[in-house]
């Protein structure tokens, strides 16, 4: 699997998962009224089928709930699931008035399979700490997020499916700040990228695979960003030119039936 189609797998998984956290949102105000089922928003699938495949099968769970009395099971099913394929795990606190549900994880079958392939874990005040995503539904981890109050502070990927992570990106107030790559898969980076406010600034190559940058390359970042913007004036040229003869045609007709009507 290519980084870019890998990255696209991850965005789209991502903006899934923003959609069902809102739909949960709803769902658990509903629920606290004494409200029906939680539903949650259309879930991809792999097959194109909306089938649990695997409903028999262990589901590869990675919440911490089995066996334990103070922990609260929810499970839920989306449109187009023929089972459960949500399970959000509460721990129970407090005494009697006090005694509330605290959500401390949630796991996700997205491709409908029957196997949890996302899990997300939480602290007491709800905001998010780990991910774990198997995004090409290998039944491996491929991906790991760390959270810091609540952000994305680091993402982790496994891009030759080995179990360990080549590609780590790193994040600071929810902007990409830069990216370590071994492109070579030897255990040590060989490509960095340094980001300025989520733009790419420079990269640095390490070419000779000895753990240091041999070459920094800011020139050609430059360079690309020089023929962009010169593309983009030379197409904001081309449209005014083109709105000019639109006007200059449409004043030609309007100056054609003047005269028109004046011989009349």
């Amino acid at each position: 699997m290519s980084g870019r189609s890998f990255g696209k797998r991850l965005s789209a998984r991502r903006d899934w998962l923003l959609a069902l956290g809102a739909a949960a949102l709803a769902s658990g105000a509903i629920a606290a009224c004494g409200g029906g089922q939680e539903a949650g928003p259309q879930m991809p699938t792999k097959s194109g089928t909306a089938s649990n495949a695997n409903v028999n099968a262990e589901d590869q769970s990675r919440c911490d709930f089995k066996g334990r009395t103070d922990r609260e099971v929810i499970e839920s099913t989306g449109p187009g699931a023929l089972v459960p394929n949500v399970r959000r795990v509460f721990a129970i606190v407090g005494e009697g008035d006090d005694r509330r549900r605290v959500l401390l994880c949630r796991e996700i079958d997205t491709n409908l399979d029957g196997m949890k392939d996302v899990v997300r874990t939480y602290d007491e005040k709800g905001d998010s700490l780990r991910e774990q995503a198997d995004s090409d539904y290998d039944g491996r981890i491929d991906t790991w997020i760390t959270f810091a109050r609540g952000r994305m502070a680091k993402v982790e990927m496994d891009r030759n499916s080995d179990g360990k992570p080549d590609e780590f990106k790193y994040y600071v107030r929810g902007d990409l700040s830069r990216v370590q790559r071994d492109s070579n898969f030897d255990g040590k980076p060989d490509v960095w990228e340094i980001y300025n406010q989520g733009v790419l600034e420079r990269m640095g190559v390490d070419l000779d695979h000895d753990g240091h940058v041999d070459r920094w390359d800011r020139d050609e970042i430059a360079r690309l960003a020089a023929e962009k913007a010169e593309r983009e004036e030379e197409e904001k040229a081309e449209a005014e030119r083109k709105a000019k003869e639109a006007a200059a045609a449409d004043a030609g007709v309007t100056d054609a039936r003047v005269s028109a009507r004046k011989r009349n």
